[in-house]
């Protein structure tokens, strides 16, 4: 009989820490778009310094 209810409250502690995971993940995640927008910034900017330093070196 004890075993049962442990069972069942294992169980239920399982589903509540896997839905609060899927939560945090869901609202925690960055859009497509401004990890697009982040990334074209960090290209046009190492491409401006290896422009820069280009000129430097010559």
């Amino acid at each position: 009989m004890l075993s049962k209810v442990w069972k069942k409250v294992c169980i239920l502690i399982l589903i509540i820490a896997c839905l609060f995971n899927i939560v945090l993940k869901l609202v925690g995640r960055v859009s497509f778009n401004t990890e697009a927008l982040t990334s074209a910034r960090y290209m046009l900017e190492q491409y401006e310094y290896e422009k820069d330093s280009e000129n430097v070196i010559k």
